[in-house]
């Protein structure tokens, strides 16, 4: 991980498929990793992240929505536990199972 980059986690429960969607799409195209429906992982520019995080207030509704940014240094990421099956198969790639290892 380049030191301008930050580990992150975002985690949303959003009510309207719209804005859903669109906040899935802006994850991934932050280059962000799907690890579950509601829940992105990855590495991302520390200014990206903030713009990033700009455009999902844009789609978010204070009123009902939920979301979550978590940035992390990855020594403490490395002390996550995980328990059961983890991740979807489906949706997480190598790349982010290789973080925990």
């Amino acid at each position: 991980m380049k030191t301008t980059e930050t580990l992150v986690w975002i985690l949303y429960d959003i009510v309207e498929n719209k804005s859903r969607s669109k906040i899935a799409k802006l994850c991934k195209e932050a280059g962000l990793y799907r690890v579950q429906k509601s829940v992105f992982l990855g590495t991302v520019e520390r200014n990206r992240l903030d713009e990033l995080r700009l455009a999902i207030e844009d789609w978010s509704d204070d009123e009902v929505d939920s979301v979550y940014i978590f940035p992390m240094c990855e020594p403490d990421f490395k002390k996550v536990i995980l328990l059961g099956q983890a991740f979807d198969k489906n949706l997480v790639t190598d790349e982010v199972r290789a973080l925990f290892i």
